[in-house]
């Protein structure tokens, strides 16, 4: 991990706060917009405000002053967001987006957002705030570019909670994979370089159809972790050549009953342990397509796969793929890069604040995750010089 103090010899933290907060419209809020980031990444322990304003002020005053910046001062997160992704792909040539996810365990009930829910990292419930990110990756690194807030509907239809937390009138509560989608919308609205694949997990997500079909319909493609009763209908060699209604398309079976017996329609194939993946794996592979109730959906080939460790007792993970000719070692090296917006967001957590954000409102949460995310990517790639890979744009 490079230190804040390299990367500011190459790209001053000044110059990095500047290029992001441009769109702020008054010279206090950009001052402390850097007062911030700079108190995230030197301020050791937890980051409550009075230890961060401590870090970068003197002044009795400046614990006040950095609380109503996150929490009260009406700044747009959005500008700062997009100028962001465009900084950060300067610096990186990324390999895939990745759409991930951060579980910000809270006490109480107050926060904005906040519910019990199943976490399956843990295997347990917790009381917590779900957001949703897009991330910027290459093989050894990602950094997260936009939030997303999932709001159940507890707080996105009780008008006294939107009132108290400032919820916008257009916001209301969506569905995982509605929200994947709008990450994507911005990710796509927002970048400069050539295409990259989307890869996400929503295994445990039941609107995984609609993630698959969302992205097809922008023609992005994606590698998906997907339930192991994800609906699939087998090739359509095996059925009619031209089918014309939905029940002409063939039967709809459960992805796991695929692999569940040798049907002779699955690859199998066995990759050896590499640098990236200590383990050797087993992928298999069918060539399949979606089952769907509008005749007008253009039928589209996908390849569903399975992944399983070698003497791993963990059940084989199932991912879909537009990537049809892609190689397995590929696939399953694009699947891995998941493990860096995963310790992306441990690293935000352990070092940069994630947790600590004092604040209730739906504006002062976007805030925060903006300013954790700016902290997070100065701090690791910062010290990069910019790439040529936008300078023609």
């Amino acid at each position: 991990m490079v230190t804040s103090a390299s990367a500011e010899a190459r790209y001053p933290l000044p110059a990095f706060v500047d290029q992001l907060f441009e769109d702020l419209p008054r010279a206090d809020q950009r001052k402390w917009a850097r007062a911030h980031i700079e108190a995230l990444m030197r301020t050791r322990g937890k980051k409550t405000v009075r230890r961060l304003a401590a870090s970068v002020s003197t002044s009795p005053t400046a614990p006040q002053a950095l609380h109503q910046f996150v929490n009260a001062s009406p700044w747009d997160w959005m500008p700062v967001r997009r100028e962001m992704a465009h900084w950060a792909e300067t610096r990186l040539a990324p390999r895939a987006w990745l759409l991930d996810f951060a579980v910000i365990r809270k006490r109480g009930e107050h926060s904005c957002g906040v519910h019990r829910r199943f976490d399956p990292a843990t295997g347990r419930s917790a009381t917590c705030q779900v957001g949703v990110g897009a991330f910027l990756a290459t093989a050894e690194e990602a950094l997260p570019v936009h939030w997303r807030l999932l709001l159940p509907g507890a707080w996105a239809n009780d008008p006294r909670r939107r009132l108290r937390v400032r919820i916008p009138d257009d916001v209301g509560s969506q569905p995982v994979e509605d929200h994947a989608l709008a990450l994507t919308d911005f990710l796509m609205d927002n970048s400069r370089t050539a295409p990259v694949p989307v890869v996400a997990d929503l295994a445990t997500a039941p609107g995984a159809h609609t993630l698959v079909r969302g992205l097809a319909v922008r023609n992005r493609d994606f590698v998906i972790a997907v339930p192991a009763g994800f609906k699939v209908v087998l090739g359509r060699h095996l059925h009619l050549q031209n089918p014309t209604d939905a029940g002409d398309r063939g039967l709809a079976l459960a992805a796991r009953s695929l692999f569940e017996f040798d049907s002779g329609l699955t690859r199998t194939e066995t990759l050896d342990a590499t640098d990236a993946c200590r383990q050797r794996l087993t992928v298999t592979s069918a060539r399949v397509y979606l089952p769907d109730t509008h005749p007008s959906f253009p039928p589209r080939t996908y390849c569903l796969f399975t992944l399983a460790a070698e003497n791993s007792r963990r059940p084989a993970q199932m991912w879909l793929t537009s990537l049809t000719h892609a190689r397995a070692a590929e696939l399953a090296a694009l699947t891995r890069l998941l493990s860096r917006s995963q310790e992306a967001v441990r690293r935000m957590e352990s070092d940069f604040g994630l947790l600590d954000f004092e604040g209730r409102s739906y504006p002062g949460w976007h805030h925060h995750m903006t300013l954790v995310s700016a902290a997070y990517a100065y701090h690791r790639v910062g010290h990069l010089a910019a790439t040529d890979l936008t300078k023609a744009a």
